[in-house]
């Protein structure tokens, strides 16, 4: 068995830059262990996750619990094969009640949260910071929207004290029902500017691993899980399937650190790990922290309200709307949004 991790903020030290060998931020790189039939990926963010965390100003260990949701929504979002989105929502009854990550095809992303600042406040008290103790329990929510007239699709799995990997994996093995394993690592960087003056920015990476075999028998032996089974019927014992159990080990041995260096190479780290069986890499796709907010979009949305709603909202002669992704705050004049009818009449 592997041990479980301690999902917490960690201050990590990342060694200082240098101008060769350093990885490319704010990306997503896809690879593929052929001789394993093992595939994944692995995301890279700086200015990216730094940008969104930085404009809320959230307590660190919030702001890590977010950067870690970030770096997973990119990990999934990103094997979407069409136009659309993905989006990651937590729901739960800890002090952190919601996290949400939109990413849209094109690697365009957005993020926010939700918490109770005395509850935040007193769990940093208590140095009660792991993830399991932020969310408690609840659900995570993954959908992918198609636009248009097309249907959603929506999975849930359940947050019950343990943190997003812990939520990744039970919802691939219950939902999507391919053996998969996930690392998140965030931390703050600290680095002297121009003028000697020490700045913050926040860092956040992810691995995903999925064993893929081209032989559909392989899959029916792996990861089997007793509840999958009709009712009062066992699932047989069978043994893991050596390409996973050798690939889900190499994985686990990636440290934090290896996924949030910018002086290691998110190639290096794949050539790391998977070298002996020989790793191939694909073009690798940008991310970057894009708000889909507008002013249109949002005097649209106010025009929808109805005309108590808006008076209600009327403060000091005006209406402001502050975006809860990217605090952009927009003000209206309460006559430009009232709604006209087909005559043009204003209602």
């Amino acid at each position: 068995m592997v041990p479980e991790r301690d999902n917490v903020m960690k201050n990590i030290e990342i060694p200082s830059r240098t101008p060769a060998d350093q990885s490319a931020d704010d990306t997503i790189l896809p690879f593929e262990v052929a001789a394993l039939d093992l595939r994944g990926r692995v995301v890279r963010l700086g200015p990216a996750v730094d940008e969104i965390l930085s404009r809320h100003d959230y307590p660190a260990p919030v702001a890590s619990l977010l950067g870690e949701a970030i770096a997973l929504a990119a990990l999934f979002g990103s094997a979407l094969k069409f136009d659309g989105r993905f989006i990651l929502q937590t729901q739960t009854d800890g002090p952190v009640r919601m996290l949400v990550v939109d990413y849209a095809t094109g690697g365009k992303i957005r993020a926010c949260a939700r918490f109770d600042k005395n509850r935040v406040a007193s769990a940093i008290a208590e140095k009660r910071v792991f993830a399991g103790d932020l969310l408690g329990q609840g659900h995570l929510a993954m959908t992918i929207d198609q636009g248009g007239d097309m249907s959603r699709y929506q999975g849930v799995v359940a947050l019950e004290g343990g943190g997003l990997e812990d939520a990744a994996h039970e919802y691939f093995r219950r939902s999507e029902q391919i053996p998969t394993r996930v690392r998140l690592a965030v931390a703050e960087e600290f680095r002297s500017d121009q003028n000697e003056k020490l700045r913050h920015h926040w860092r956040a990476g992810g691995i995903l691993l999925q064993f893929l075999p081209k032989a559909s028998e392989r899959m029916r032996v792996v990861d089997l899980d007793p509840g999958d089974a009709p009712e009062g019927v066992a699932a047989p014992a069978v043994d893991e399937d050596d390409a996973w159990v050798e690939g889900r080990s190499l994985i686990e041995t990636v440290e934090d650190l290896e996924l949030i260096d910018p002086s290691l190479s998110t190639e290096k780290l794949v050539y790391r790990l998977f070298h002996e069986r020989g790793v191939r890499v694909f073009n690798s796709a940008p991310v970057v922290a894009q708000c889909s907010c507008s002013r249109d979009s949002v005097e649209a949305m106010l025009q929808s309200f109805s005309q108590d709603d808006r008076d209600h909202m009327v403060e000091n002669d005006k209406i402001a709307v502050t975006c809860e992704f990217c605090s952009q705050t927009y003000i209206f004049d309460p006559e430009d949004v009232r709604q006209t009818d087909e005559s043009g009449t204003i209602n």
